[in-house]
């Protein structure tokens, strides 16, 4: 199993930035690919960013493409999230999630999630 918390959330201007990370316990952290969702108030929770359990694949979907940057440290159990250039839109609850084996882009296919983090980008 994996436990996850994140931490890094707060309030910040729009053109601001922000790192989220997420802590990771448990056996499977490294084989355990790894993901950032977040959730808008009134909104369904929308994939941001995945990182393979090596790190030498992620993905980020298209939205914070060139602005968000996912990584990760396995020596260190953590996962980050690095929120540049953040819009109002960003504005959501960011959750870290964990899966066995290969990169997911959908909530249903992460097994593990964390308790999340508040990022409100205000303009």
């Amino acid at each position: 199993q994996v436990q996850l918390v994140e931490s890094g959330g707060g309030s910040v201007q729009a053109g601001g930035s922000l790192r989220l990370s997420c802590a990771a316990s448990g056996r499977l952290f490294r084989q355990s690919a790894m993901g950032w969702f977040r959730q808008a108030p009134g909104k369904e929770r929308q994939f941001v960013a995945g990182i393979q359990w090596s790190g030498a694949n992620t993905y980020t979907a298209d939205s914070v493409k060139g602005r968000f940057t996912i990584s990760r440290d396995n020596a260190k159990n953590t996962v980050y999230l690095q929120m540049n250039s953040l819009k109002p839109d960003d504005t959501a609850v960011y959750y870290c999630a964990a899966r066995e084996f290969g990169l997911g882009t959908q909530p249903h296919e992460y097994a593990y999630w964390g308790q999340g983090t508040q990022v409100t980008v205000s303009s």
